[in-house]
């Protein structure tokens, strides 16, 4: 039986989630919560085989949940689950160590497969996705530069383009503010800009807004 435990931040989704993996007689759904506090106080008590994430969970975003689960709980596997861009944030979550990423648009059969794949220690994407990463989409440029970037510089990219100030990135990652401004220095030579406004710019390419 494979032990899941569902992390977001809407009820609704949690009760879509568990429904459509109940239907599946090898899975159980051993909790559900609804912040990643909630999360981590479960987890001291409950050791679930798969974690479903949210990417933006409120308190700590995702990629900082799943480095800190990693560190903590290791041997548990983690599937990103979320509506941002997946061509974006599949290969960060993945590097930051996630076992997959699903996108809430994905139909919903993958959710069991993905759990199921996942479960026994194998990556999961969707085949839309990893036929998207092996093409060559040289009609869409702004959107390969991803692919360049580190789980890290994709966070600090997209805090800079919600609006936050170094300060605050700093605060909201657990890092001083002379390290953000380095991450925003690789960020601009990454993707070929020399200003902010410029940055931001290729930040809205990517869909981070």
């Amino acid at each position: 039986m494979i032990k899941v435990l569902i992390a977001d931040n809407h009820p609704v989704v949690r009760l879509g989630i568990k429904k459509v993996l109940e239907s599946s007689a090898d899975i159980e759904i051993i909790a559900d919560v609804s912040t990643t506090e909630e999360l981590f106080n479960t987890l001291k008590n409950l050791t679930p085989d798969v974690v479903i994430l949210e990417m933006d969970i409120p308190e700590i975003n995702g990629i900082a949940t799943l480095r800190k689960m990693k560190m903590e709980f290791p041997n548990i596997k983690t599937l990103m689950y979320s509506g941002q861009s997946e061509d974006v944030y599949a290969l960060s979550t993945i590097r930051a160590g996630a076992f997959g990423y699903l996108s809430k648009t994905a139909d919903l059969d993958y959710i069991v497969s993905a759990v199921k794949k996942v479960s026994e220690g194998n990556m999961f994407i969707t085949n839309e996705l990893a036929q998207r990463l092996a093409f060559d989409e040289s009609t869409q440029k702004p959107r390969r530069f991803f692919r360049k970037l580190s789980s890290r510089e994709v966070e600090v990219l997209k805090l800079l383009a919600s609006g936050k100030r170094n300060k605050e990135v700093a605060e909201g990652l657990n890092l001083n503010e002379k390290t953000v401004s380095t991450y925003k220095a690789r960020l601009m030579k990454k993707l070929n800009v020399d200003n902010l406004v410029d940055l931001l710019q290729q930040a809205k390419a990517l869909e981070l807004y």
